[in-house]
Formats: structure tokens, C-alpha cells, sequence
């Protein structure tokens, strides 16, 4: 279930987009401000709203540490503000002049896009803010923009229709055209996903248009052909043109919103729609996910922005948790850090950590007289919870087994597969699992929802081997050790 919690009503126009950071929520609008909320309580911070655009800001993005915010307009610039402060840090300039339409920070903060409507692409350098790379589009004007997880590559989308990978130095890797009337907006999913063929690892994106489609690709990489689009399904639900897009922070939903005015909250893995919003009484325009906690921003024409909640809050938790056996403590980022204190119910104390930029390694050597000389954290209360949380964790690492790599388990129990079998639709699954699902008369794939070709089930004797070899190893592991 979904909850609206609360409405933001401060703009004066349209809104075009918004974004979160761990700590905050940035809006912007055809009224020319940029505006930035706490996520304690959606108090607009001190010195919001943020101008210096002359005409209408159509895009907002935050650094990954949030300590920077980027904004673009009609007026042919980006802006970088100091998150912490309001202070305007750069203007950086379109070659052209040209409207800015969109821009992303790449994952590690190294560069800065900005996309324009003459089908300029122009990639800044994020800590010098200069111009390091410069390109154009095939054709039409640059609406979309998504970096990949790793930040190797990023996909603009086109008013024409064209989805383009570049990789980090402005190359051109690959083009198609995927949507006859214009792609709209663009998503990559920040958790790779297993092709279903090759068994590969690879990156899940989004990408929708004014043809009112949404649509699913996997993009591949592979020596022989280097980059590849596949397709992978279309979803449905939306009766106009979907304006926005976007990927929950753990990539199992989907969030859509439509010139019908409804927002379509989509289950990944098999298409299902979860939950219609129709709260807004004109186009929606933007969406956004939290990074870490189950909240959910939708912008509209209406001029205003719902903030919605979700309840299986243990879904969340449940996701944290799960990759705390992936990655060994001392390796998580900072990122990883306050995505755990969300977890843990310690949401208070984000801020202080992102402005001492502790990262697992720093939290594991946390103590008592550090949280109170260091960290400045007055509440013994809160002191000692933090500190019984990371004994917690300690013991738990200590007893957490290696994880099973995502090829080994079945798409629809996330167990590890004993009798691994191919579907008419490409992927491995448990025979049993699937067995189960043709017998309660569902003629859809699990992972695309597309209809099966046909019901037949191959032995995936290949992967059963390497599943056998797998746990080989780690018994003489555990043996050894």
C-alpha cells in the first residue's frame, strides 16, 4: 500500500523534476526556482528557494554524497549549488547556448552531463567543473540521461526516438531507435541483473515515450560484439504519453507517470502493477524514489509534488540486510553506511555520518569516545544504540556464509537451483518452481511477463555444473578453514 503523506504546494508553475539525496528532496519549475526539502519533516531548508536561472529549470540531479546539487535550464546553463549552504558553486555553460534538458552526476562524482535540445551532450568535469568531453546526438534534442552503477557508460534519449550509449569519453558505443515519438526519460537500474541466456552479468534499464509505452532492456556487454541493447518486455497500463521513469533504490519496482495523470508503481521482475496513483489533476512530469528508505516523490503540471510511503517497510530493511552478506562490512561505501543506519532506525544520525564520510571500515572501528569527541553525538541513548547495532553487525558478519552468486538461484524462489531447466523465454529456473507455475495454468514468462512461446522445459546441464563446481568450493573452503 501506498500512502500520501504529504503535498509540497510551494511553486508557482509547473513542476519538471525532482530528486533525492539521503537527507533531502530537490524540486524544480518553470517558475524558475529550484527548491530542497528535509526528509525529516518536508520543511523547506533555510535558503530555499535557490535562484539564478533566467528562465525555466527543467532538471535537478544531486551529487552521490549530496553535497552537491546540479540544476539546467531554458536560460542554456547548469548550475552547481553547495547542498549545505545554498552557495551557487559554478554556471557552466551549453556550447550553443542551447536549452538544457537534462542532467546526472555520475556514480563516483567524476563527471557532470548535461544534455541540450540542439543534441549537444557535453561531459563536465565534477570536481574541476571545466569542460572535459563535448558530442552531439544523432538527431532531435536531448531529453534523457542515465549513468550506469559502475560509471563507465551513460545513455542519452532523444526527441526523436534514439537511445545512445556513450562510454566515459564520449564515444558513441551503440544507437537504436526505440520509441517512434520520442523517448521521454530513461533509467538504469543501480543492481545488475543476470542475462537469462548467457548467464552474464548485465545492467536493466528503462525507458519510456510519448508512444505511451514503458520499456525493459538489458544492456550487455560482450568482446566479440561490445555493447548490446536487448529488449526484454514492454509495460503496459498507461492510456497517453509516460513523461517520467524510474527504478526503486534495490531496482525491484518501477515508477512511471503519464500525461493521464496517473503515477503506475511496476513489480520488476514480473511487470505486475502494484499501485495506481491518481491524485494529480494534470500530467504527471516527474518521479523519484529515496535511495534508502521506501519514499516516493511525484511531480505534476498541478504545481505541486506528493511525497507517498510505502508500508512494507521490512522490504526495504529486508534488501539492506540481504546485501550486508554480499559485502564484507569493512568494504561498504558511505552510501552503504547510511543506507544501514535507515535500516537500523537511526535515520537521525545520516547527516552527522555524511559529514565525517565514515564508511564501513570507519564504522567498524567506532567507539564510544569517538562518537562523543569525534562525531559530536550528545544522546548517550543514541551512542549506545549505535554502538549495540555495529556489535550486532560484527557478530552477524562473523556468522553470515558466502552469498550465492544470482545466476545460481531461480528467479522465482531466490533459491539456489538443484535441477536448473530452460524456459521458451530464455531464462533458467528450478524445474520444480517452474513446473509449479505452468501447472497453475500461468502461460507467462516469470521474468518478462510476455506469453510463452511454448511450455517445453530443457535441462540447463551447463549451469547445473557450474552450480555443482561452486559448491565444491566452498566445501573445501569451509574445510580448509
Amino acid at each position: 500500500m501506498a500512502t500520501l503523506i504529504h503535498t509540497l504546494a510551494d511553486h508557482t508553475d509547473d513542476i519538471n523534476c525532482c530528486a533525492f539525496s539521503s537527507s533531502c528532496l530537490a524540486t524544480c519549475s518553470l517558475d524558475k526556482t529550484v527548491r530542497l526539502y528535509s526528509l525529516n519533516d518536508f520543511t523547506e531548508l533555510p535558503y530555499s528557494p535557490l535562484k539564478g536561472h533566467t528562465y525555466a529549470v527543467h532538471c535537478c540531479c544531486f551529487s552521490p554524497s549530496g553535497h552537491a546539487l546540479a540544476s539546467c535550464s531554458t536560460d542554456g546553463t547548469t548550475m552547481v549549488w553547495d547542498t549545505r549552504d545554498g552557495r551557487r558553486l559554478a554556471v557552466l555553460e551549453q556550447p550553443g547556448g542551447s536549452p538544457v534538458r537534462v542532467c546526472r552526476f555520475s556514480p563516483e562524482s567524476t563527471y557532470l552531463v548535461s544534455g541540450a535540445a540542439d543534441g549537444s551532450v557535453v561531459l563536465w568535469n565534477a570536481q574541476s567543473l571545466k569542460l572535459y568531453r563535448s558530442g552531439n546526438a544523432k538527431d532531435g534534442s536531448l531529453v534523457a540521461c542515465a549513468f550506469s552503477p559502475n560509471g563507465n557508460f551513460f545513455v542519452t534519449g532523444s526527441s526523436c526516438g534514439d537511445l545512445t550509449i556513450w562510454d566515459d569519453k564520449m564515444r558513441c558505443l551503440y544507437n537504436e531507435k526505440t520509441h517512434d515519438l520520442g523517448v521521454t526519460c530513461c533509467d538504469i537500474s543501480s543492481q545488475p541483473v543476470s542475462d537469462g541466456e548467457r548467464g552474464s552479468r548485465c545492467f536493466q534499464m528503462a525507458s519510456c515515450g510519448q508512444d505511451n509505452q514503458i520499456k525493459l532492456w538489458l544492456i550487455l556487454f560482450a568482446d566479440s560484439v561490445g555493447v548490446e541493447l536487448k529488449y526484454k518486455c514492454t509495460l503496459s497500463g498507461h492510456s497517453a504519453p509516460v513523461l517520467a521513469c524510474a527504478f526503486s533504490y534495490d531496482g525491484q519496482m518501477l515508477v512511471s507517470g503519464s500525461v493521464d495523470k496517473c503515477v503506475i508503481i511496476y513489480e520488476t521482475n514480473t511487470g505486475n502493477i502494484l499501485h495506481t496513483l491518481s491524485q494529480h489533476t494534470r500530467y504527471v512530469t516527474t518521479c523519484a524514489f529515496a535511495p534508502y528508505i521506501l519514499l516516493l516523490a511525484t511531480g505534476s503540471m498541478d504545481k505541486t509534488v506528493n511525497i507517498w510511503q510505502f508500508d512494507h517497510k521490512q522490504a526495504c530493511s529486508g534488501n539492506i540486510i540481504e546485501n550486508e552478506s554480499k559485502i564484507a562490512v569493512e568494504n561498504w561505501s558511505e552510501e552503504d553506511v547510511l543506507a544501514w543506519l535507515h535500516a537500523q532506525g537511526l535515520t537521525d544520525l545520516v547527516g552527522i555520518f555524511k559529514m565525517n564520510n565514515i564508511d564501513g571500515k570507519e564504522l567498524l572501528n567506532l567507539t564510544k569516545e569517538s562518537l562523543t569527541n569525534e562525531l559530536k553525538i550528545e544522546s548517550l541513548g543514541l551512542r549506545s544504540k549505535v554502538l549495540r547495532k555495529i556489535e550486532e553487525l560484527r557478530m552477524k558478519m562473523e556468522s553470515v556464509s558466502v552469498a550465492i552468486p544470482d545466476e545460481f538461484l531461480c528467479p522465482i524462489t531466490r533459491e539456489l537451483m538443484k535441477d536448473p531447466v530452460i524456459a521458451a523465454d530464455g531464462y533458467s529456473y528450478e524445474k520444480d518452481a517452474m513446473e509449479n507455475w505452468i501447472n497453475n495454468k500461468r502461460r507467462s514468462s516469470p521474468m518478462t511477463n510476455l506469453p510463452l512461446p511454448s511450455l517445453l522445459l530443457t535441462p540447463n546441464r551447463t549451469l547445473k555444473m557450474a552450480i555443482s563446481r561452486w559448491l565444491e568450493t566452498q566445501q573445501e573452503h569451509s574445510e580448509t578453514t
